[in-house]
């Protein structure tokens, strides 16, 4: 690996040319490179901190004996069945939240955009709750990919313009969000008691009980969007220099903008389907990776990470929690992420945006 300075002069940031085989190569900004393998470390702490933290975790002593397969039998148990699933859907969902937020958040250039605007969590939670109403011996994640599909289709049909739009595309997802909400209040008070409870804690966004099938949804979900956006990434960097720019750089624009949402709606779809409609992770990860990172371009990897470490550390306030302990981890994020939402319109408000 060797490093260069950019063509920003002596007191512009540093660069780094990374060779991986014959054909890779890449150059990345020192700051970004430093914070995301930080980021890398940090994420790690946090799933040794999720399998060994609270009145079940496993002994940190015991913990490589355990995820080799050598360990004791409760160990195991705990691994295989409560806490192994559960990290591993956090960090997946979580990783895949966050990308979506940065792809979506580059096309509309706008910090307040998310795919949670768009209606693919509420939509999402409406197909869950039909199919606890209607169906309730299958599953709600069913229903739940159902549903997200069903209002990315109804978003792309009411723009009249498909996913080329931004602003279009926001109008239209404000309105299917808000008829998926009163749609997902009916069912809740139409259904039984038992049923509701259950469906809330889904609706919520929920980690408990997660199996290996859920991480396994959101681990395809993610190796199969990442080489797309990544691809993306170069295209969407050339884009916020302007279209006439892009356009110079060999870059389409408009079909950047309408492949980036549609990733970006895939991803968010997945993570809803493993995870349920956990809110404002992909609203603050890419905003967290865009301040830390001080970069140029869509931070996909960076906010990647971080979506991915706020969602462990989040199910671990939500497994520790003495006096909020079975709250779903949505709750939290919805707390959290509420605070910061409210900073960040204070922030546009002061700079004349809003």
């Amino acid at each position: 690996m060797t490093s260069d300075l950019s063509l920003r002069g002596r007191s512009g940031p540093r660069w780094y040319r990374i060779s991986v085989g014959p054909s890779v190569r890449l150059r990345v900004q020192a700051r970004v490179l430093w914070v995301t393998l930080a980021l890398v470390l940090l994420a790690l702490a946090a799933c040794v901190a999720s399998l060994t933290v609270g009145r079940l975790g496993i002994p940190l002593a015991n913990l490589p004996s355990t995820l080799s397969g050598q360990g004791a039998s409760i160990d195991a148990f705990v691994l295989d069945r409560l806490r192994g699933p559960r990290l591993v859907v956090a960090l997946a969902a979580g990783a895949a939240f966050g990308l979506s937020g940065a792809l979506f958040q580059s096309v509309t250039r706008n910090p307040l955009g998310s795919p949670d605007i768009i209606g693919i969590a509420p939509g999402a939670g409406a197909g869950a709750a039909l199919v606890a109403l209607l169906f309730p011996s299958v599953p709600v994640a069913f229903g739940a990919l159902g549903g997200a599909v069903l209002a990315m289709g109804i978003v792309y049909v009411s723009t009249g313009t498909g996913f080329k739009s931004p602003s279009r595309l926001v109008i239209a997802g404000i309105a299917v969000t808000a008829m998926a909400t009163a749609f997902i209040q009916y069912i809740v008070y139409a259904i039984e008691r038992d049923q509701a409870t259950v469906l809330s804690s889904y609706l919520n966004g929920s980690l408990t009980a997660r199996a290996w099938s859920d991480a396994a949804t959101a681990g395809v979900v993610l190796l199969v969007c990442v080489p797309f956006a990544w691809a993306l990434s170069r295209p969407l960097t050339a884009s916020e220099m302007g279209q006439d720019t892009a356009a110079s750089l060999g870059a389409d624009p408009r079909r950047t903008y309408t492949w980036s949402i549609v990733v970006s709606i895939a991803l968010s779809a997945g993570a809803v389907t493993a995870a349920g409609p956990i809110a404002f992770i992909a609203l603050t990860a890419p905003q967290i990776a865009k301040r830390v990172t001080r970069g140029t371009g869509p931070h996909l990897a960076s906010s990647a990470l971080t979506g991915a470490l706020l969602l462990v550390l989040a199910d671990m306030a939500a497994q520790n929690s003495p006096v909020f302990e079975k709250l779903p981890v949505g709750v939290w994020t919805m707390a959290l992420g509420g605070l910061y939402l409210g900073r960040l319109l204070f922030a546009e408000w002061r700079r004349g945006i809003l």
